[in-house]
């Protein structure tokens, strides 16, 4: 019992799975948030647009 339970100990193979997780998710968020902020901008931009044609068409 005490051969397996520092076996266990040793074994890294989950923390590595754990640490390449974290990572991904992390630049997932980062993907997610710089979307998300060009999506805003792109939205202005068209806005901004948006409002000039109409001003100039009337």
């Amino acid at each position: 019992m005490q051969k397996l339970f520092s076996r266990f100990i040793r074994d890294e193979s989950g923390a590595t799975a754990i640490e390449y997780g974290l990572i991904a998710a992390l630049i997932a968020l980062a993907i997610i948030a710089g979307a998300g902020a060009l999506g805003n901008a792109v939205n202005t931009k068209f806005k901004v647009i948006g409002n000039a044609v109409n001003s100039s068409g009337s």
